[in-house]
């Protein structure tokens, strides 16, 4: 089995994954600014890097994974300009900020649940760290990479660079045309550099969240919070820090400036994002109206939407992408990740209803003749199984591995339609194919059965089934059928039984 290697975005290529202590594995995520409801561009940022913790942790790493909650600071220029976007949701519907916050972390928990992620080890908040924030900003004025100015604290790049920093070395941005891109902002004239980044802001008189400082009343930068929550929790240097590609710059380039200023060395081993969503090919902007939320694509009630598609068929979808390739979302493409889903999930449920059968000449079975294994069968089942974990061994590639998930479902549908004995696969492959099956859906993949709550009722209405085809009441039959259908589910009529599955 090949290692598992990761594309660090700040080498520009897949390197071999060394954590700093190993079997502990460090990693932050940006998560959400509590605004606004969590948005699918998001939810794949979150889904990418649950997939990852779930696979170092299948793996048999030990990992603490933090993921921060953005409840103060974040402008709604991404910059140093404008309002808070949580001051300005919380001033026009007068009320708290914190009940902006509280609403929209609710929120956000209940689409992550939805969307079968794992919570994280550490969930920080911005608000609940601010003695940490204003110690950083203190240390870096003490070793003179920061300046005062009219109340704010801004972090010096020219220093920064002068002193053998490199700030544009992971968006690959420089800094000469940096600066001939900038425009005249609010607040700019306090700055040394245009390029000069905020990492302590003074409250104007209208701005609703501030809190006392050194400096006057104001509020932490939204790019020095993951420095110090990251730090606090992970250390001065840790393994793996990720989020969309969006925040590339210049978030996580300000991470790297400013955690390298209060250490003296890079804060991240690993940099990982995820890429952007398209829909029918477009950028998915809310200006462009083809920017849907979860709930929407849930309940199928957006105007680009031909039908309601459920969580699962969602991720599957996301999933069934590399996560650094554009994601493109369109009706046919979500049809055929439902069918895609719903075959899997038949398999999930089949296979972990199946015992191994032994065949004649096994032990415990007594019979002159012995059903030979088939080599052939064994070495496929065995081959998809490594190929799986070479695929998420080379840089999470959930693509290649959901191919092989359907190689090993091929062989689950052989033995449930009985086209094939467990014997001919022996007791040590069967048990292979089994775990493999349901620990690289479940468990790696985060893919879960949907609807299955009412399984003694679908149970009961099988007996009827079975009983009204025997006496040969066909209306009735075609009531249960109808029955099923309005549940997404299908009744299955075969030789040996009579079952359901989910509607593919």
């Amino acid at each position: 089995m090949q290692p598992l290697h990761l594309y660090n975005t700040l080498a520009r290529k897949k390197q071999l994954f060394e954590p700093l202590s190993p079997p502990y594995v460090g990693m932050y995520v940006c998560g959400p600014t509590v605004y606004n409801y969590v948005h699918l561009g998001n939810v794949r940022t979150f889904l990418t890097f649950d997939t990852l913790y779930r696979y170092l942790t299948f793996i048999g790493y030990k990992v603490r994974y933090v993921r921060n909650l953005t409840d103060v600071g974040h402008l709604v220029g991404d910059g140093d300009e404008g309002e808070d976007k949580i001051g300005r949701m919380a001033k026009l519907e007068k009320v708290e900020p914190m009940e902006i916050v509280q609403r929209f972390t609710n929120d956000f928990h209940t689409v992550m649940t939805q969307f079968n992620t794992l919570p994280p080890s550490i969930e920080p908040t911005a608000t609940g760290h601010m003695v940490e924030q204003i110690e950083a900003v203190q240390a870096l004025l003490t070793k003179g990479l920061a300046y005062e100015s009219n109340g704010s604290v801004y972090f010096d790049i020219d220093t920064y660079n002068q002193r053998g920093g490199n700030y544009g070395k992971l968006s690959g941005r420089i800094l000469e045309d940096l600066l001939n891109e900038t425009r005249e902002l609010d607040g700019q004239s306090e700055k040394r550099s245009p390029l000069d980044f905020a990492i302590w802001k003074r409250a104007a008189p209208e701005h609703i969240m501030r809190w006392n400082s050194p400096w006057g009343e104001g509020f932490p930068g939204w790019h020095l919070e993951c420095t110090c929550m990251s730090t606090k929790y992970l250390g001065k240097q840790f393994d793996i820090h990720g989020g969309g590609m969006d925040l590339k710059f210049p978030h996580h380039e300000c991470e790297i400036a400013q955690g390298d200023g209060l250490t003296g060395h890079d804060p991240v081993r690993y940099w990982m994002h995820s890429n952007m969503l398209t829909v029918n090919g477009q950028k998915m902007s809310k200006s462009l109206g083809n920017s849907f939320l979860p709930s929407e694509l849930f309940a199928g009630s957006h105007y680009l939407l031909e039908q309601a598609y459920s969580p699962m068929t969602v991720r599957f979808f996301m999933l069934q992408s590399h996560y650094r390739s554009t994601l493109d979302f369109s009706n046919d493409a979500l049809k055929a990740a439902q069918k895609g889903y719903r075959r899997l999930a038949n398999g999930l449920r089949i296979i972990k209803m199946m015992t191994y059968q032994a065949g004649e000449g096994e032990p415990g079975v007594d019979s002159p003749s012995v059903d030979s294994p088939d080599e052939t069968k064994q070495q496929d089942i065995r081959q998809a199984v490594q190929q799986f974990y070479d695929a998420m061994n080379d840089d999470l590639n959930t693509a290649v591995g959901i191919a092989q998930l359907f190689t090993l479902l091929k062989y689950i549908n052989m033995l449930y339609l009985q086209q094939l004995q467990a014997s001919a696969l022996g007791e040590d492959v069967f048990n292979l194919l089994k775990e493999s099956f349901v620990t690289f859906m479940q468990d790696v993949l985060g893919l879960k059965e949907e609807g299955t709550s009412n399984q003694p009722v679908l149970e009961g209405l099988l007996t009827l089934y079975r009983e009204y085809k025997e006496q040969r009441q066909y209306d009735k039959v075609d009531q249960i059928r109808s029955y099923f259908k309005a549940q997404g589910l299908a009744i299955k009529d075969m030789k040996h039984q009579i079952d359901w599955a989910y509607e593919e």
